[in-house]
């Protein structure tokens, strides 16, 4: 009798011990030195992404993210404590770093974060920035994919997971994220180049150099040749830092190599 209480009790112990417990983590600003190149010493720094759930009752699939076996929530200002997320995608190869995205009430401007492991030790950096442009719902595309390994999110942060960089792209107001959508980039792919109402606003992710260019409205308002226009008369020009803009030709004859142009 004693040794059927016995095991009785140890495996309400163990059972009792095998689940996830969850353990809330306060998001931080992002820094420009943040370095998500984290290497793991061990199991701990592995991070996991776990589907929760998905189907009809949903529009998408759903994940919390998991450091051996604690469920991550994240905590930030007013915002509600958040453990789901309808984006969750790892940044570096070593799988110590992950980008999500809050599944809430506010679709694609709801907020993202990264959450990483260094040492053993969880952190949680928020890529939200302020906004009141007067058109944010319209620019606030979530997260775009824009190559396999370069990712942008919301304008305002742009990702490299080859090696696992975070640049903040400077604003034209600070204010306000970029009232534009992306529409090509240089072809060393450091260039970021978005159509606004009425020009090119371009930032270079690496140096945070500007550059607008404003665009003639018989361009704008042809928006189905406005790629093909632009790739026959502008060019990309690398300024006295080696920085590339995009700019009007001098020379409307001039032959344009096909392969300077990325979108």
């Amino acid at each position: 009798m004693k040794i059927t209480l016995y095991a009785l009790v140890l495996s309400v112990v163990l059972f009792g011990c095998g689940g996830n417990s969850d353990k809330t983590f306060k998001a931080r600003e992002f820094a420009v030195s943040d370095d998500f190149n984290v290497f793991p010493k061990g199991s701990k720094d592995i991070l996991t992404i776990v589907k929760t759930d998905s189907g009809k009752t949903t529009a998408a699939d759903r994940f919390a993210i998991n450091t051996r076996d604690t469920t991550i929530t994240i905590e930030d200002g007013s915002n509600a404590p958040a453990r789901k997320f309808v984006v969750a995608s790892f940044i570096n190869t070593q799988k110590t770093a992950v980008l999500v995205q809050v599944d809430d009430k506010n679709g694609k401007m709801a907020p993202f974060y990264i959450i990483y492991v260094n040492g053993g030790k969880t952190e949680v950096v928020s890529l939200n920035k302020a906004s009141k442009g007067a058109e944010d719902k319209k620019y606030t595309n979530g997260l775009e994919e824009l190559t396999r390994s370069n990712l942008l999110v919301n304008n305002d942060f742009f990702i490299t997971t080859i090696n696992s960089r975070v640049y903040p792209v400077k604003r034209q107001k600070e204010d306000e994220r970029i009232q534009g959508k992306f529409f090509m980039y240089s072809s060393d792919k450091t260039t970021l180049a978005f159509l606004t109402a009425n020009s090119l606003y371009q930032v270079n992710t690496k140096t945070g150099e500007t550059f607008n260019l404003p665009l003639p409205a018989e361009l704008t308002s042809q928006p189905e040749t406005l790629v093909g226009n632009i790739q026959s008369d502008y060019t990309w020009v690398p300024n006295e830092h080696g920085t590339s803009f995009l700019k009007k030709n001098a020379d409307d004859n001039r032959i344009v190599d096909i392969k300077e142009f990325k979108h």
